[in-house]
């Protein structure tokens, strides 16, 4: 029961390479370790975990509160968290290579590459663009909208039938904005159509080995286990209410928008490296996903969505680029500059409170703001 109830919950807001040489530390700051400190005393989060990265590629952990509420065992510093809607940046850009690539065009119908398969109430694949799928603005009904989606093995194709039962959230496509994790389920059958083979392994191929995320991961279909030193995810109903371990669960229902499992200092290498021309994506293709239009819930006031790619303005100026994601016990929020700062937060609770997970985004804007 706690399992389906943090699912509810998680559904409102997924080359051989060397390894470069250790870089030394960034300097520690006791700010963030204060801020760490206070998003577990005060706001109750079992742990929280941080990793910020400095402009010249130095990079600092901290973590605070405990892996375990049975044993008390120490945070992992850098431990691996499911990582939910971050993922879809990572579809995103496996799309945008293969529109690179010439294999998929942005403003071709996804009826295209998957004839027939989209069809519903005021939904018909042949108007929808990809532009529109990876921007949020098709239209197409969250499959997730439905309360009786268990933590269970889904086939995509499952996750779509259940998201075409239901009317489109608007006409046409491309009319208005809104958030819809059917959107990358979609995304990611394209990717397999139009590849020969699973996301999963594009995703590795493409992103993961490419720039060398040794502790990133797509859980294999029937995984519920999370690989390596990681802290436990927990389950609340209520604020102040009893907190259930939630840390193994099938995560299939999420897939290409919310399957992967990473760390803090992996996501802070992704989106550092996506910021960078020619890096993951070709010039024009970057600029494609950092074309923006105004975003709404479940994001912060004044954030504006691009291609599978968030801009949120920072309180010294300019914006962070990143995505943010929810999975049943974990929160991860954060991203890059592209003045080369980086910094990403992971607590193990999504919390009943609406006013905890702002606090954890305001640690996020004091890291790339450079409090020390």
């Amino acid at each position: 029961m706690a399992a389906a109830a943090a699912l509810a919950a998680a559904i409102m807001t997924l080359t051989a390479f060397t390894p470069p040489p250790a870089s030394p530390p960034a300097q520690a700051s006791p700010h963030i370790q204060q801020s760490l400190n206070t998003l577990v005393k005060t706001n109750g989060f079992p742990a929280a975990l941080a990793a910020v990265q400095d402009r010249k590629g130095h990079t600092r952990n901290y973590t605070a509160g405990v892996a375990d509420l049975t044993t008390r065992a120490k945070v992992p510093v850098d431990g691996q968290v499911r990582i939910g809607s971050n993922t879809k940046t990572f579809t995103a850009v496996v799309v945008l290579q293969l529109v690179g690539e010439g294999k998929i065009g942005l403003d071709t119908p996804i009826d295209t590459y998957l004839p027939g398969l989209v069809r519903g109430d005021g939904i018909d694949g042949s108007h929808i663009t990809v532009r529109q799928v990876l921007q949020q603005t098709s239209g197409l009904p969250s499959y997730t909208n439905d309360d009786d989606l268990e933590p269970r093995y889904y086939e995509p194709r499952d996750l779509l039938d259940r998201a075409l039962k239901h009317k489109a959230d608007f006409t046409p496509p491309g009319a208005k904005w809104k958030y819809s994790n059917t959107n990358y389920v979609v995304a990611g059958l394209i990717v397999q159509r139009v590849t020969g083979r699973p996301l999963a392994a594009e995703i590795d191929r493409r992103i993961i080995k490419k720039i060398g995320l040794r502790h990133t991961y797509f859980p294999a279909p029937g995984d519920p286990t999370i690989r390596e030193p990681h802290p436990k995810g927990y389950a609340q109903d209520a604020p102040g209410g009893r907190l259930s371990d939630i840390t193994e669960m099938d995560p299939s229902w999420a897939w290409a928008a919310g399957q992967l499992i990473s760390t803090n200092s992996d996501l802070n290498r992704f989106f550092s490296a996506l910021l960078e021309n020619g890096r993951l994506l070709p010039e024009a293709q970057l600029k494609e996903m950092r074309t923006t239009v105004p975003a709404g819930a479940p994001f912060a006031p004044n954030t504006r969505y691009g291609l599978g790619l968030l801009s949120t303005p920072l309180s010294c100026g300019g914006a962070y680029w990143g995505h943010g994601g929810s999975f049943p016990g974990y929160e991860t929020r954060g991203g890059a500059t592209d003045q080369g700062r980086a910094a990403n937060i992971a607590v193990t609770l999504q919390p009943a409170d609406p006013k905890a997970m702002p606090r954890v985004e305001a640690v996020v804007d004091k890291a790339l703001c450079g409090a020390g």
